[in-house]
């Protein structure tokens, strides 16, 4: 069988790696001389220096994005017995960090434009149980930390930001991570700032929080043989703190230049609009950092989204879904409780969203490659029904 010829990657680390694989291979070099490789020195010069540039005070190095909200949680007091509001919309681990912790995720839907958690609809799922809300800063786009606070002011809830794809993401005023008490990060590869291998971490701009996060990271221990609450291991590698300490150096351009992509995308998909190809909607003007560029084929679009991806993979174009199941239609979480139907906005989007290729590198030609090949496929399909709407033919190639 012949290989498929891949054009346009959905992701390519290459291109951010190539060009500082020297000061990358100093960073690890310096921690193999050293030889601290656990909790070392690399980590607590890591932690100081990715809160700074978030606008907070405390940072937490974890072995993952879903530790760092598990046990995040835990450090601020929230477990069994308090409800957790957090948006069906959103990557599994947000749910099971919040299960790990022992608290009760109460999910709400999102919003259609933005796919962002619907604050409205979480106002109406608060309980006296209600101790926290979980925004999700989706894509690379903050929730509005403005309304944000004045939702959490009202109700009196903590917030705790899972920012996992918004890496120096900024909207109101504010740094992801410098809205709520905590926030956590992942570090997957793929995220804007990415380790070679898992990595997370808690920020928060509460001392007392970020001691906890440091006993709950290292067993529950407080100093060496001496644990003093059910603690586990969970601690970021110093090789990798190493790694995204030296990578922190480039991130603002990087994020710069998915700002300036997803910027033409915009400006090369608006013809589409009235063929039912949308964009999810940029409420954060530079301040989106665009860990994801994502469409949504719209009812309106002649072709459905699965037909378009299919296409799409023929014409060497790599893309995603994120994510085709919303958290309450997930098999192993069906003792929630939770139906279809219950979350129309967040199950909707799950049919339509498409994330096309976003990173780094990412040429203006290939840009143009992309939307001209759903433009092709978007007219292919006119044309089967007998359509031909005048205004595709700029952009089909």
């Amino acid at each position: 069988m012949n290989k498929m010829t891949i054009r346009v990657p959905f992701v390519d680390l290459k291109l951010q790696h190539e060009p500082i694989q020297t000061q990358l291979q100093d960073a690890i070099q310096s921690v193999l001389e050293r030889g601290d490789f656990i909790l070392g020195q690399a980590l607590s010069d890591f932690e100081a220096a990715f809160a700074a540039v978030s606008g907070t005070a405390y940072g937490v190095g974890v072995a993952s994005g879903t530790d760092a909200i598990a046990l995040g949680l835990q450090a601020c007091n929230i477990g069994a017995g308090d409800e957790v509001i957090l948006p069906a919309n959103t990557f599994i681990a947000t749910l099971i960090g919040v299960l790990r912790a022992g608290a009760k995720p109460i999910l709400v839907d999102c919003d259609r434009q933005t796919a962002l958690i619907d604050l409205e609809a979480a106002a109406k799922a608060i309980t006296p149980q209600t101790k926290a809300i979980i925004p999700v800063h989706l894509y690379g786009q903050m929730v509005s930390p403005r309304d944000l606070v004045n939702f959490a002011d009202t109700y009196k809830l903590l917030i705790f930001e899972d920012a996992a794809q918004a890496h120096l993401a900024q909207r109101d005023g504010y740094y992801a991570g410098s809205v709520g008490i905590a926030a956590a990060f992942s570090f997957y590869p793929s995220k804007n700032l990415g380790a070679f291998g898992d990595g997370g971490m808690l920020l928060t701009r509460d001392s007392d929080v970020a001691q906890k996060m440091v006993r709950l990271r290292n067993y529950g221990a407080s100093q060496k043989y001496f644990h003093t609450e059910p603690g586990t291991n969970s601690r970021l590698d110093t090789l990798q703190a190493a790694i995204l300490h030296k990578k922190l150096l480039y991130l603002p351009q990087w994020n710069r230049d998915r700002l300036t992509i997803a910027q033409q995308y915009d400006s090369e998909l608006a013809p589409l609009a009235t063929a039912g190809i949308i964009p999810i909607q940029n409420q954060s003007d530079t301040g989106h950092v665009y860990h994801l560029y994502v469409i949504k084929v719209d009812d309106s679009c002649p072709i459905e989204r699965q037909q378009l991806q299919e296409k799409l993979t023929a014409a060497g174009i790599q893309t995603g879904i994120h994510y085709p199941i919303p958290c309450h239609l997930q098999p192993a979480f069906t003792n929630l409780g939770y139906q279809p139907g219950d979350f129309p906005q967040a199950e909707k989007l799950s049919k339509q969203i498409l994330s096309l290729p976003m990173y780094p590198g990412l040429s203006s030609s290939q840009v143009k490659e992309v939307v001209a090949a759903i433009a092709n496929a978007v007219s292919a399909s006119y044309q089967a029904d007998n359509l031909s709407p005048a205004d595709l033919g700029s952009v089909v190639a």
